[in-house]
């Protein structure tokens, strides 16, 4: 096939794709593939263009015997690998044919699948075992011993609560990722919640020695929002910062208008004045059964879901969320949801 030809086949191409020739040099690269492997690599060997030996290898087959192969292909990026399947083709007059589909994603979200199974199985694991020790306790040495049955049963009733927080948790993200294509169409008033939430959790404020204040616009404030949602949203944020930040004595709830791209929105801030979090923890914060410190997280009735499920709702409601926090300064957790 004639070099000009396989360069115009080449460039119609949407994915990164070079052709080889039989001589071993790069005949051909559209700009796709120049972007990713660099340009001017047409006329160069490939060895000096692709040195990863799997890659060389399904390269051999196809120029020497014809044979196609699909081979994996690390590219290092400025903050994270990009993988590849390289798709290895023989051609017309002994050449061969690269292709090049970026897989980084897939892999990153089977990646994440067996992550999520392994974290839920590890999270159900541990009171699992704690129930069954017990109960094997109860129906022997502590048979007769109503004081280490009623110490037992308190530890059992415990650690049931933690796993049904866990489950409750899990099917409560699972059916907001279900739904965060739908944007809520209903009108609630975001002041008025905000009200609701800290009423909610003045029982929980006032027995760690906690105030709550609210303060910035006042209501009404009427937006599109799911008011369970947004509720729980509050909810979570709230009562992680009397939990985690009370050592401060108060936390601050600040509502305030905000312009944004599309329209006009509502920034809710909660302030807590608490021993922070290290910057190196923040964007990670959000992610699925990540603690900064797991074992206070599950003293304190923490399954590792909260900030997902707040981070899937605000998304659902079209907002963005912003964690700010230095070490001895305490926290700030924002969302900002549209007015419209």
């Amino acid at each position: 096939m004639h070099t000009e030809m396989m360069r115009t086949i080449v460039a119609a191409v949407p994915l990164p794709v070079i052709a080889i020739g039989r001589d071993d040099r790069i005949i051909a690269a559209n700009a796709a593939a120049q972007a990713l492997l660099g340009s001017g690599i047409e006329g160069r060997h490939h060895l000096l263009t692709l040195r990863q030996p799997a890659l060389q290898e399904a390269i051999a087959a196809a120029l020497a015997r014809g044979e196609a192969g699909t081979v994996r292909h690390v590219i290092p990026g400025p903050s994270q690998d990009i993988a590849y399947r390289v798709t290895v083709a023989p051609a017309a007059e002994g050449h061969a044919i690269l292709t090049f589909e970026d897989v980084t994603e897939a892999e990153q979200m089977g990646q994440m699948r067996r992550d999520f199974v392994a974290n839920v199985s590890h999270e159900l694991r541990t009171p699992l075992t704690a129930l069954l020790g017990f109960i094997e306790t109860l129906r022997g040495a502590a048979r007769d011993d109503p004081a280490a049955r009623d110490r037992f049963l308190a530890i059992m009733e415990r650690e049931a609560g933690r796993m049904n927080r866990l489950i409750g948790d899990l099917l409560q993200l699972s059916r907001v990722e279900s739904e965060e294509r739908i944007r809520p169409t209903e009108r609630v008033d975001l002041h008025a919640l905000i009200t609701g939430a800290v009423a909610t959790l003045r029982p929980l404020a006032e027995s760690a020695g906690v105030v709550v204040e609210v303060t910035g616009e006042p209501g009404p404030l009427p937006l599109p929002g799911d008011a369970d949602q947004i509720t729980q949203v509050l909810v979570n944020l709230i009562e992680n910062a009397v939990k985690y930040g009370g050592a401060g004595g108060r936390v601050d709830i600040h509502i305030a208008r905000e312009a944004l791209p599309r329209g006009p929105g509502i920034r809710v801030e909660v302030a807590d004045q608490g021993e922070g979090i290290d910057p190196i923890h923040i964007p990670r914060l959000t992610e699925r059964f990540y603690r900064v410190d797991g074992h206070r997280s599950r003293e304190k009735g923490g399954t590792g879901l909260g900030l997902a499920i707040v981070k899937h709702i605000v998304q659902r409601h079209r907002g963005r969320i912003r964690i700010d926090s230095e070490r001895g300064k305490g926290s700030t957790f924002t969302f900002i949801l549209p007015e419209t």
